[in-house]
């Protein structure tokens, strides 16, 4: 954590739910738990499992002692069970932990924390994919240079932009919200023998309390579940790696059809004139950082045997920078489309900078009807060069053409270069958009 950088790359609230505090509760309430389900399956006598919850709940712990005392034993799970079973007192200390080892307390705590900031930061998303569904509706018609490999390509309109968008964030968000977040407990090699003929019984009462999915067999070694779980918010940054990298190109001071608009928000240590949107470098930033995260934790899968020496510990810093540098993407991405400003005027200003020279296709398609592909293709190629060498209008150097001229009038010429009658299937594609992200919201 750092009070210099976090405001700007550990932002909003998905930063709680993965701190060290946050850490320290999953820990203890993995304890509370394990107690509890130990005196379900009648292993542990209930008065001393409710003791134990209750120190867990009420203690008195110190993050910073606990983790200075971790080294001795390579993890924070050995120094808590020793504070946690001296606050207990003798008769309820003698059952803490009981059955367990230290994996088992740092996975299941884990995927609580894990579960737990999940709740935000879907929150997070479904407020982004809304204001996109926003931008989609009310911009299905206003038209926009459509762009490929960074040069004006075809028309297409800012809602179909937006569209996409939000066909991203939809996609993200369903599949975060289909993640394996199980429970941990096998005990030092999987098998629970500690624990006897109880050890399966336990497993479901303990990943009931919980509140996670009782797994099949303990995962030790086998970390698909950390793996998904890192996959899926890469995805998430991705997209919004993708959303905000579009935004800060439209927002560039030759195009503007977009700006951040914010009090206070946008400046430069320099140049008073500057404009930045802010929000969304903020959220490229942090974004940006997924991928060398995610690939640590799939560098990290590679677990010998029953446990693993050293590929779980691994596990633990990058997984917690992924959550909190994702969190802080998603609030970075609302913050720029709350304060993001839409230039319909500027978008088709942009358009008629290359004459209609973009709709060339459209000529040309036309065109083709009455003398084939390869001789339309050649003739408006021509009138088009010229035209962006600064020989004249598009349109009458296509009327004067000779071929050209033949077929099509000025007039028709005029019309097959406006660029909000050659949109294809955009609106139609925003409708979908909008329908599947419905759809989804209400079986969500």
């Amino acid at each position: 954590m750092s009070e210099l950088f976090d405001p700007v790359l550990a932002a909003g609230p998905v930063h709680d739910e993965v701190s060290d505090a946050a850490w320290l509760r999953a820990l203890l309430d993995v304890e509370a738990a394990l107690a509890g389900a130990e005196a379900d399956a009648g292993l542990v006598p209930r008065e001393h499992a409710e003791r134990i919850a209750e120190v867990a709940r009420e203690g008195d712990f110190d993050v910073a002692e606990i983790g200075a005392k971790s080294v001795g034993i390579g993890n924070p799970a050995a120094p808590l069970v020793r504070e946690l079973t001296a606050q207990a007192g003798a008769e309820a200390g003698r059952f803490v932990h009981f059955g367990a080892t230290s994996q088992d307390v740092m996975d299941s705590a884990a995927m609580l924390v894990a579960k737990r900031a999940l709740e935000p930061l879907l929150e997070g998303v479904e407020e982004c994919a809304e204001l996109a569904a926003r931008f989609a509706r009310e911009h299905v018609s206003t038209v926009q240079a459509g762009r490929t490999l960074l040069q004006q390509a075809l028309p297409v309109t800012f809602g179909f932009t937006a569209a996409g968008w939000l066909s991203g964030l939809d996609a993200a968000a369903e599949r975060l919200g289909t993640q394996r977040l199980s429970a941990q407990l096998g005990g030092a090699t999987g098998t629970l023998a500690s624990l006897g003929a109880d050890g399966p019984a336990v497993l479901a009462a303990f990943s009931r309390r919980l509140g996670l999915a009782e797994p099949a067999l303990p995962w030790h070694t086998e970390r698909s579940r950390i793996a998904e779980l890192a996959g899926a918010l890469g995805e998430l940054s991705g997209v919004i790696a993708g959303i905000t990298r579009t935004i800060m190109l439209l927002a560039q001071t030759e195009v503007g059809e977009l700006a951040e608009v914010a009090e206070g928000s946008g400046g430069s240590s320099t140049m008073p004139h500057k404009r930045n949107p802010v929000a969304a470098v903020a959220a490229q930033a942090a974004a940006q950082q997924a991928p060398g995260l995610v690939g640590t934790l799939l560098g990290a899968m590679a677990h010998e045997h029953q446990r693993a020496a050293g590929s779980w510990h691994a596990e633990w810093r990058p997984f917690t920078e992924l959550f909190r540098g994702t969190g802080s993407a998603v609030h970075w991405l609302r913050t720029s489309f709350e304060r993001l400003q839409v230039d319909p005027d500027r978008m088709r200003r942009n358009l008629d900078i290359t004459g209609g020279a973009l709709l060339s296709e459209r000529v040309t398609t036309e065109l083709a009807k009455e003398t084939g592909r390869l001789a339309a293709h050649d003739a408006v190629t021509a009138c088009t060069k010229r035209a962006l060498a600064g020989e004249g209008e598009l349109a009458d150097l296509l009327a004067e053409d000779p071929l050209v001229g033949k077929q099509l009038d000025r007039d028709r010429i005029a019309a097959l270069l406006d660029p909000a009658e050659y949109l294809g299937s955009a609106a139609v594609f925003v409708e979908r958009a909008l329908t599947a992200h419905a759809n989804r919201k209400d079986n969500a």
